[in-house]
């Protein structure tokens, strides 16, 4: 059942190829919009909390602050509206789903930037 699954998922889904990026790191993620007969880019900048899943079906979920208000959305990895992701900072956390970022506001949201 699982092998017809996974068959049937790879000739549907389109795999993309993005940068690599955890939870821990800012991105920006550049997404197209369908208003009628437009169609326009729009840009989701912010902390990966949590990235969830495996194979075609993996999502990931970015957190921002947005006039003093917490923010997330959850992408799938391969949706064929994401344009481009850009790493804009590497994040260095102990955790796989920094969730503990939604109590905290401030200084203490911050997450510690890797050196290079």
């Amino acid at each position: 059942m699982d092998l017809l699954k996974n068959d049937i998922e790879n000739q549907l889904i389109v795999k993309q190829q993005h940068p690599n990026f955890k939870s821990g790191d800012t991105i920006t993620v550049y997404y197209k919009i369908k208003e009628g007969e437009k169609e326009r880019i729009q840009f989701f900048k912010g902390d990966v909390i949590q990235r969830k899943g495996s194979g075609l079906t993996e999502t990931f979920t970015i957190r921002k602050i947005s006039n003093g208000v917490g923010v997330e959305r959850i992408f799938p990895i391969n949706s064929p509206g994401i344009e481009k992701i850009e790493v804009n900072k590497e994040g260095k956390v102990r955790r796989a789903r920094i969730f503990y970022l939604r109590q905290r506001t401030g200084k203490s949201a911050r997450i510690k930037q890797k050196r290079s």
